[in-house]
């Protein structure tokens, strides 16, 4: 990640703990992904019990993270700023 923001000069590196909060929403983004893909899986998939569901989105999931938690920390970021300019 950059350090500073190449147009405005907003520093992404922030105190000890900011990103806490891209956390929950990083959670927020994964949970209705896995709820969806188990769902998916287990309707494409009847023969599947609902722990190998699991498993299937958790495989699908995982490469995920990196992503989602990217974002996440885009969206804290934003409405950090929005909420406390």
């Amino acid at each position: 990640m950059n350090e500073k923001c190449s147009s405005c000069g907003l520093q992404f590196d922030r105190e000890p703990g900011y990103f806490s909060g891209a956390m929950y929403i990083s959670y927020a983004m994964a949970v209705p992904i896995a709820a969806a893909v188990t769902i998916l899986a287990g309707l494409a998939l009847p023969s599947l019990s609902f722990e190998a569901c699991v498993g299937v989105a958790f495989v699908v999931l995982t490469p995920l993270s990196p992503l989602l938690f990217r974002y996440s920390r885009i969206f804290w970021i934003h409405f950090d700023r929005n909420v406390d300019p």
